[in-house]
């Protein structure tokens, strides 16, 4: 393992993690900044919320697609088979989602983008987080709610497949889980003081 192979493969996870797709999206549909509307979050919430599913959809699948592509492909820039390199892909690119470089180091709050590289790592856990989000969203049709529930359970979602169902995931995509769940829920601390205060919309 190299300095030059970690950079490699850190600031191409960055850059395309930073690629704002709800901006451009926003700026192609309606000729707007999504950061001047509703929430100011650029993600699929907001899109949806501003937009509708026509530009959300594409949003999400781009966002959840950067994640994946990164783990799965740009950690090979590597050269190497080490598991470091995709664990430093994917916190890269959710990082790149949340502070983009093209967006003056603003940007989403890194939840489809962190679908999409623990779905390279760990498909079975986010599967599970998923299913939760689902359920949560249906019962509270609030998003930031079941993101952040969602976001808790996918290091003990991988807890559960290691202990329960012996898949023998790595520790340090654990380890990487709680990180990133403790960004998410710092992304979310406006929502968490609406949800407090009873404030928080619903979406739909």
């Amino acid at each position: 393992m190299s300095l030059l192979s970690i950079l490699i493969v850190a600031l191409s996870s960055y850059l395309i993690g930073s690629i704002p797709s709800s901006y451009i999206v926003g700026k192609l549909v309606k000729g707007i900044d999504l950061r001047e509307h509703g929430s100011g979050n650029l993600g699929a919430a907001n899109t949806f919320r501003i937009l509708g599913a026509k530009a959300a959809i594409p949003v999400l699948l781009f966002d959840v697609g950067k994640g994946f592509i990164a783990v799965r492909y740009f950690s090979a820039l590597s050269g190497s088979d080490s598991f470091i390199y995709p664990l430093i892909s994917a916190f890269f690119v959710v990082l790149g989602h949340n502070y983009s470089v093209f967006m003056k180091f603003s940007g989403g709050k890194g939840v489809s983008t962190t679908t999409g590289a623990f779905a390279a790592l760990a498909p079975l856990a986010v599967l599970f987080s998923f299913s939760l989000w689902i359920i949560v969203l249906l019962i509270s049709r609030i998003v930031s709610l079941a993101s952040m529930i969602a976001a808790l359970f996918l290091p003990i979602s991988i807890f559960i497949l290691n202990s329960v169902f012996e898949k023998n995931i790595h520790i340090s995509i654990q380890v990487l889980a709680i990180l990133v769940a403790i960004v998410v829920i710092y992304k979310h601390k406006s929502n968490i003081k609406r949800l407090i205060e009873g404030t928080e919309k619903k979406i739909f």
